[in-house]
């Protein structure tokens, strides 16, 4: 984000400025006519959890009638269903909008859809598993 000089020009508003702009500590010079102080950068960067595996065979079998209804195209028994997963978590591999989509699974005993999920990715056989409500998710092996 570039900052316009005259933020930076006005002494003690200019660092207030700063702060809240940038949200990092403020660099006003001691006298106004001194210029415009630098401006620390910093980057941030987002770490991606990592996705573990889970074997096809080790899945809760609602999670496999699930798999089941994505293959045969539904009818699926939620409106949420099929419907785009935007990855706002960072917890999935980056890709566009739209790549994804979600699917619930059946939780015995929950009053709701409950906490699990099957993910789909647009490669084929890419999908995710998912207990705890997108904070971590394991890729379905269907070799093992």
């Amino acid at each position: 984000m570039r900052i316009p000089p005259r933020f930076l020009r006005i002494g003690a508003l200019g660092a207030l400025s700063s702060v809240l702009l940038i949200g990092g500590p403020a660099l006003a010079s001691a006298t106004p006519d001194a210029g415009p102080a630098p401006v620390q950068r910093t980057q941030v960067v987002q770490q991606v959890a990592d996705v573990g595996d889970i074997c096809e065979s080790k899945l809760p079998k609602e999670a496999n009638e699930t798999l089941d209804l994505i293959e045969k195209g539904g009818p699926y028994p939620y409106p949420e269903d099929d419907g785009v997963f935007s990855n706002r978590e960072g917890v999935l591999p980056d890709q566009k909008s739209g790549y994804y989509h979600e699917y619930t699974v059946e939780t015995p005993g929950s009053p709701d859809r409950g906490a699990r999920r099957i993910v789909t990715g647009e490669k084929d056989k890419e999908d995710y598993y998912t207990a705890d409500h997108y904070e971590s998710f394991d890729l379905v092996d269907y070799s093992c």
